[in-house]
């Protein structure tokens, strides 16, 4: 399918639409229109994500979403959400009760090796583990760490219109990293979220931070209470880019972190994107195009089913993905921590992905 660029108000509005509680409404949109609730179904691969997002906006958002079924009946939130006539005024409570049902056939871990430092695949219907490698020590997860920066963003209920100015604090961090993003740049807070997801951009993320109510230091503190809640206990959030190699969890713990991130709507359309053209504004340097990518390449060649997606690289991670996929009907999610490669990286999520493909179900 040829991607239907979204202008900045599509954009806003697919946000906006999501953030209101519409994320049922959504899935049923994108799969056929069909009223029935348990029917709600995201879609796996194939479609853009954004031009999914286009239909979303067209629908109206409900105040209150009972049941989200993430394509699989594993995941069951509850989302009660009140808003004041300016969006200023938000209340949000989200309770997990996760079921498991089913298993991919033998309980035996799938019968691969991998070069990556730490593995973790399970089944994320069953909660099943079908292959672990170190999966229970805690290792630095660099960009990783930017699902848990959107979650915390999304929980906050911010209005997504509201522009956010990049200041010169925002390109300051633990180390240097590289940036097409300069000080001055002006985006809505959608962008930046959009930009931190699928491009990775680390001043994105610090001024996500930086606006939070109550500043970085309660951003942070929200971070690290956050992963308490999820019961990721070898977790710990030192910045919300993922440039501090203070933040660590295992592999394990960041799996319970993917399955939390799958039930923001938000954050697998943006993950999934395969690109955007962003228009930014800048009083002192001009107003430019930016042209981003996927950091994925598995997101952006499309050959595999990938419903969440997030790379990482620092030194001392190596380089890193999570992702949840679909394979013979069922979900995965899968975690990759300290590849010496991006070649290894790959390698060993397509031989994952190669082999539960494979695997007999029942």
């Amino acid at each position: 399918m040829k991607q239907l660029p979204l202008t900045k108000q599509q954009l806003i509005a697919a946000l906006i639409s999501l953030s209101l509680g519409s994320v049922a409404q959504a899935a049923l949109t994108i799969n056929g229109g069909s009223s029935s609730e348990s029917s709600a179904r995201l879609s796996w691969g194939g479609a853009d994500s954004l031009s999914e997002a286009r239909k979303i906006m067209s629908k109206s958002s409900s105040s209150a979403i009972k049941k989200v079924d993430n394509g699989y009946g594993a995941t069951h939130i509850t989302n009660t959400q009140t808003f004041g006539s300016n969006n200023n005024s938000f209340n949000n409570t989200n309770a997990y009760n996760t079921t498991y049902r089913g298993s991919f056939g033998s309980s035996n871990m799938i019968p691969i090796s991998t070069d990556s430092r730490s593995v973790a695949v399970i089944d994320a219907e069953t909660g099943e583990s079908i292959y672990e490698k170190d999966a229970d020590i805690a290792r630095p997860m660099a960009s990783i760490t930017k699902l848990m920066t959107a979650m915390v963003v999304l929980d906050a209920g911010l209005d997504m219109r509201e522009e956010i100015t990049l200041d010169p604090e925002d390109f300051v961090g633990p180390k240097r990293a590289s940036s097409n993003l300069k000080s001055g740049d002006r985006l809505n807070r959608a962008e930046m979220l959009l930009m931190a997801l699928m491009k990775s951009e680390n001043p994105a993320a610090k001024s996500l931070a930086r606006n939070y109510p109550g500043g970085y230091s309660a951003f942070m503190r929200a971070m690290n209470r956050k992963a308490q809640d999820l019961g990721m206990t070898t977790a710990f959030f030192g910045d919300p880019t993922g440039l501090d190699k203070r933040n660590v969890a295992s592999s394990n713990d960041l799996v319970k972190m993917v399955r939390a991130a799958g039930n923001y709507d938000v954050i697998r359309r943006f993950s999934t994107t395969k690109s955007y053209d962003f228009y930014v504004s800048n009083y002192s340097n001009g107003n430019r195009t930016y042209k981003a990518n996927n950091t994925s390449s598995l997101v952006r060649s499309g050959d595999y089913p990938i419903g969440i997606s997030k790379t990482g690289f620092i030194n001392e991670a190596g380089r890193c993905v999570v992702m949840e996929t679909r394979v013979n009907n069922r979900p995965a999610i899968i975690v990759i921590l300290g590849a010496n490669s991006s070649a290894t990286r790959w390698g060993d999520a397509k031989n994952i992905l190669n082999s539960l493909a494979t695997r007999r179900t029942v």
